[in-house]
C-alpha cells in the first residue's frame, strides 16, 4: 500500500501580498518565495509547514461561512497560549472563539483568518 505524508496548505486569495503580509506579521510565517506571471503565488513556512498562497481571481467562488463540510479549519501547535492569545489580541486578531479546555492536557481556541479561515492554535500539556 502508497504511504502518505503531509506536504503543504494552499490558499487562494484576491488579495495575494496581503494574504502574505497576514500570515507573516500575526503569526511570524516567512516568505521562501514569489512566483510570478500568470499564477502568481507566494510560498511560505509556518511553524514547519508548507503554506502555499496563490492570487485568485473573479472565477474563484466566495470563501464559506463556517461551519461547512470539507475542511473546516487547519490547527497550529502553540507552547505558551496565554501569551500568544495576548500578543495576538494586540496584533487586532479576531478571535472566535476565547481559549478553553477541550480535554485534560489540551487547551484551544480559534482565531479568523484572511478570507475567513479558521485557525485553531493548540496547546498540550502533560495531563
Amino acid at each position: 500500500m502508497a504511504r502518505y505524508g503531509f506536504d503543504h496548505i494552499h490558499l487562494r486569495s484576491p488579495e495575494l501580498d496581503a494574504t502574505a503580509a497576514w500570515f507573516q506579521e500575526k503569526l511570524g510565517a516567512e516568505v521562501v518565495r514569489r512566483v510570478g506571471g500568470e499564477a502568481p503565488r507566494i510560498d511560505m513556512t509556518l511553524g514547519g509547514l508548507d503554506l502555499f498562497i496563490s492570487q485568485s481571481d473573479a472565477r474563484v467562488a466566495a470563501p464559506p461561512t463556517s461551519p461547512y463540510n470539507g475542511i473546516d479549519h487547519f490547527g497550529l501547535a502553540v507552547q505558551g497560549l496565554d501569551e500568544a492569545v495576548a500578543d495576538l489580541k494586540a496584533k487586532g486578531v479576531e478571535f472566535t472563539m476565547e481559549p478553553k479546555e477541550a480535554r485534560p492536557g489540551v487547551r484551544i481556541c480559534f482565531i479568523r483568518g484572511p478570507q475567513n479561515i479558521t485557525i485553531e492554535l493548540l496547546e498540550r500539556t502533560p495531563a
